[in-house]
């Protein structure tokens, strides 16, 4: 029987969201017409995405990360098809395929008190088994984590998820109990019960982009030391270059019992994660060989995500993509910065490298204070989408919402970007602030819609 993938794909051309409001998650395809998002994509290629109608639009979401070396890498792709044509004897189970090895290598090579990887398919994955591996080190059931973290949606990984709104209606999950972000005192009260596993924490939360404060960090391992605890550092987003250090915990001086990584790590074409770990830790889970296989994945090591994943390693260190992090981070947050005085509703800026947060608070004219007031009535974190749907629609960049009810835009852009992208981008978002600040015109005409929407959802 002939299959062939773009006579398929031609032939239902136009067909996605349909599709999916038909079999698929019933919001997803009514979100997106909502917000104005509901562009079919045909193309992509480093930061950019290209629609059906040949437009081309600047890409500052990037996957939620994923393409940190932007779209279609020709690297990471002509090492797929190199991996393809060996015909490599892949997923035999019962044997130590080389890639995997090589890949598990050169990862702790990167990765400062780390010894030993796991792989699994997602940054979910990998969470899941710092949290079984913590426990099984340990003996100690719970977990601590912080307000606002995100570290997936499964099970165990929605246990230590601080926020209600991915919780609710999936209970019980595992013991632990949210602490807040930056909060010493809070965090040793739960480590002196005595039955903590570990800290989880992001170095930099996704969700708002909040970073902690001076020093919190080390001394929370301190902390997590003294209290027989382990630290895991999700490097989830925040790994592999984002933030302009290799890991966002080199920056803080730190050194985790745990680490896990994903997104960049595929090269956009290959879902991987990894969880990294020391010595001591992955000797006490695999005790024995009776226990050889107590934590395993059927897809963990494939050879396929372990190319791309090689291949990504390779492209960051050639392309110098680190360091380019944070050269176009710091011109990116320069550049917003200083229209801090200018924009009365833009409140801060913050982040590391190419992971920044843009967050927005009430205008001090008496003017814009009505405005704001009523979009905070219909639902807080609506100005912030007045912004994302005004950048995307007037402007073409896709960026997002930091997270439910957080008036905090996110910038997540590949880090391949350069000046050019930075300027382009700053020249939309001082045109759609300008907007914003008539009170009048079409941001405000978004406001009005979204208001009408949230008031019927």
């Amino acid at each position: 029987m002939r299959f062939d993938l773009a006579e398929l794909l031609a032939a239902r051309r136009g067909e996605g969201y349909g599709l999916h409001a038909k079999y698929g998650n019933p919001q997803l395809a009514r979100m997106l017409r909502t917000i104005g998002f509901d562009t079919v994509y045909e193309q992509a290629e480093g930061a950019f995405l290209v629609g059906a109608d040949g437009q081309r639009y600047l890409d500052f979401l990037s996957g939620f990360g994923v393409f940190g070396l932007g779209r279609d890498h020709p690297v990471v792709r002509q090492a797929l098809h190199q991996y393809l044509d060996t015909g490599f004897a892949d997923l035999v189970q019962f044997d130590c395929a080389l890639p995997a090895g090589v890949l598990a290598e050169q990862l702790v090579g990167k990765a400062p008190g780390m010894e030993r990887a796991y792989f699994a398919n997602s940054g979910t994955e990998a969470v899941e088994t710092a949290l079984k591996f913590a426990r099984c080190a340990t003996g100690k059931a719970r977990v601590l984590y912080a307000d606002h973290a995100f570290h997936g949606l499964t099970a165990g990984s929605l246990s230590v998820n601080g926020a209600r709104e991915f919780r609710d209606g999936f209970g019980p999950l595992l013991p632990g109990a949210a602490v807040a972000f930056g909060d010493l005192g809070a965090l040793e009260a739960e480590l002196r019960k005595g039955d903590v596993a570990a800290f989880i924490v992001e170095p930099i939360q996704g969700k708002g982009v909040f970073l902690p404060p001076a020093g919190y960090l080390v001394r929370a391992r301190e902390l997590v030391r003294k209290y027989k605890a382990l630290l895991i550092c999700d490097e989830v987003q925040t790994g592999l270059g984002r933030t302009g250090t290799f890991f966002a915990y080199e920056s803080e001086g730190l050194e985790p019992d745990l680490v896990t990584v994903a997104k960049t790590l595929s090269g956009g074409f290959v879902p991987v994660g990894a969880t990294l770990g020391k010595e001591w830790i992955f000797q006490k889970v695999y005790s024995s060989m009776d226990r050889v296989l107590v934590h395993d994945s059927t897809f963990g090591s494939m050879g396929m995500a372990m190319t791309a994943a090689l291949a990504t390693l390779s492209v960051l260190e050639d392309e110098e993509l680190t360091a380019n992090a944070a050269r176009a981070g710091d011109q990116l947050m320069t550049g917003l910065r200083e229209m801090i005085g200018r924009y009365e509703m833009l409140a801060d800026v913050r982040g590391r490298g190419l992971m920044i947060g843009i967050e927005f608070g009430k205008a001090s004219s008496l003017r814009l204070k009505a405005g704001w007031s009523m979009l905070q009535a219909a639902r807080k974190g609506l100005f912030a989408q007045m912004i994302v749907m005004a950048l995307y629609r007037r402007h073409r960049i896709l960026t997002q919402v930091s997270g439910d009810y957080l008036e905090v835009v996110k910038l997540l852009p590949p880090l391949t970007i350069g000046e050019r992208e930075v300027e382009e981008f700053l020249a939309a978002f001082a045109d759609v602030m300008e907007d914003a600040h008539k009170g009048t015109g079409m941001m405000w005409d978004f406001g009005k819609t979204l208001m009408k929407q949230a008031r019927s959802a």
